[in-house]
Formats: structure tokens, sequence, C-alpha cells
């Protein structure tokens, strides 16, 4: 449930996006991504989110349906536009966003009417993000959905902060953590976690997560790989090495690998080996929905990454 988009990747790499000629079109969105990576690897998943009547809207709906996602939750919005988003590509690690949301997002328009409740109450995983929170009535819609799940599993929320979303940073913080009080798993990087917790260091910030309830929490930490813990049960997956070409899509990736995982009821270490690798493969390509990975590509990922580690 959430954001999303329509994202226009620059085809000439390692330029502003005054010099860029050529962009490439992709659906886009956190939400969005996480239901079409969760497709890819063969669960059946939907996302509850809202488009413009323009020809972008339609475009996100055959665009879902190409991917197999469910788009029965997919509200139109009669008077603002489907979102766009611009990026530059600076490998290995910059990449820098343009948001076209003004004067606002139809996503951030969700209501009650907009959702099956009873849907959101028998998934057995739930997704939400920290920028569905940074608007209203969309605020009031995650949360409210987020609670009738009473912290079920796997009632996930990723904290997605994306501070030109917010007009407070404030606001920010207050809404983080009333959405991972009602989350049973949280997912974030480094800034993020402060963002919830205060604390930039991993293992200090997920110790404060699940001092507020949550079962399992998770810290990505890009090129340095990611820490999680789940009770007294914790994990440092070293980064997956590839070379990097676009890595916004690999957050993405990661959740849609992550909701496969706790479906098939892996212990830690396998769990956050998969969405890393997941995570890895996208990083190394230059859209994100369309390059989603397969069951077989992370599979194949893996097993090279343990005869390398052999």
């Amino acid at each position: 449930m959430g954001r999303v988009s329509v994202d226009l990747y620059p085809e000439q790499i390692g330029v502003t996006l005054a010099d860029v000629r050529t962009f490439r079109k992709d659906l886009g969105g956190s939400a969005t991504n996480v239901a079409v990576a969760a497709a890819r690897l063969g669960l059946r998943s939907a996302v509850v989110t809202k488009v413009g009547d323009d020809g972008f809207g339609r475009y996100v709906r055959q665009a879902l349906d190409g991917f197999g996602v469910d788009r029965s939750w997919v509200g139109t919005d009669p008077v603002l536009r489907t979102p766009l988003a611009f990026c530059e590509v600076w490998p290995p690690d910059d990449f820098p966003l343009l948001f076209y949301r003004a004067p606002k997002a139809p996503d951030m328009n969700l209501e009650a009417t907009d959702l099956d409740a009873g849907a959101v109450a028998a998934a057995p995983v739930f997704w939400t993000t920290g920028s569905g929170l940074a608007e209203e009535p969309s605020r009031t819609t995650t949360l409210a959905a987020m609670s009738s799940r009473r912290r079920r599993r796997f009632t996930v929320h990723d904290i997605d902060y994306r501070p030109m979303l917010w007009q407070d940073p404030g606001d920010a913080v207050r809404y983080a953590q009333e959405a991972v009080a009602l989350a049973s798993v949280v997912v974030g990087n480094v800034e993020e976690a402060q963002v919830a917790t205060g604390s930039a260091e991993p293992e200090r910030a997920a110790a404060e997560l699940l001092d507020m309830g949550v079962e399992l929490a998770i810290v990505k930490q890009g090129m340095r790989g990611v820490y999680a813990r789940r009770g007294e049960d914790s994990v440092m997956v070293p980064p997956v090495p590839v070379r990097t070409l676009c890595g916004l899509g690999a957050g993405d990736a990661f959740g849609g690998a992550l909701c496969y995982g706790l479906l098939a009821g892996w212990d830690l270490e396998r769990l956050i080996r998969f969405a890393n690798a997941a995570g890895a493969i996208v990083a190394s390509r230059l859209t994100c929905a369309s390059e989603m990975p397969a069951l077989d590509e992370v599979e194949r990922m893996l097993t090279e990454g343990a005869r390398a580690r052999d």
C-alpha cells in the first residue's frame, strides 16, 4: 500500500538532467515496486494506490497487468495527475531524484473506501511505506489499515524516508514511530532507522525497534551489507559484489524478496541473504520494475556467492 509513479531513467549515464537526451520509462513507486518484485518471484500480489485520470495512469494499470500484479485497488483521482520521477545516474552510489508530485500526488489521497478491509486483514503479508504517512488522508488511512491487523504476522513497514515529501521533519519522526508501533517487521536504511529510533548505529537501532515491539528489525547499510535482528538471533550479511549501475530499485527488490522469504519460513540468515541478493541484481541494472529478478536468478546468485566464499 502506498506510492506509485512513472519513472524516467536517463539512458545517458553520468550526466545531469540538463544534458540527458533520452529516457527509459518504467513503473515506479516503492510500494508498487515491492508488489512487482514479489509477483516476479511467483507470489500473488496486489497494490493499493491511486493514479490520475491521464495517459500515465492508464500506463500504470497496463504495466501492473503485464507484471501480474492485481490492480483491483488502484483508484483514480479525477483532478490530480499521475506522478513522475526523474533521476540522474552516477554510479556507484549517487542517484539524485526529482519528483513531480505537485500540488499533490493521487496516492496521498488514499481513503478507507479505496481498500478492502477484509483483504488487508487476511493478507499473509501487508506492506506499508513511510512516504504514505507524509500527507493526509493517506496517513490516517495507512495507520488505520495497519492497526486493523493488530500487529499480526507479517505486517511490514518500510520506513522509506523521503525528506522532500515532508514539510516538517519532526512529523516524519512522530509518524514513523506510530507506524513502527503497529508493525511486526520494520525495514529501513541507516538514515531511516535513525528517523524512527534516533540512533544511526545499526545494532542499537535494531535493538530499539525490538524494544518498541517489532519482531524483526532490518537495517540496510548499502555497500556495508545488512544487519537484522529477530529476538536474540541476529545476522550481519555482507554485500553481494556486483557492478552497480543504478541502485534506486535495490531496496524494492530486497522488499519483494523479503516477502517471499518470510512466507517461506526461512531462518534469519537465509532470509536476509536471499533479499540482499535480489537487491544486488537490480542495483546492477538501469531500471527497477521491469528488471526485477526471477526466483532462479536470485538462487543462482546465491549459489555463485557461496562458491566464491568457499
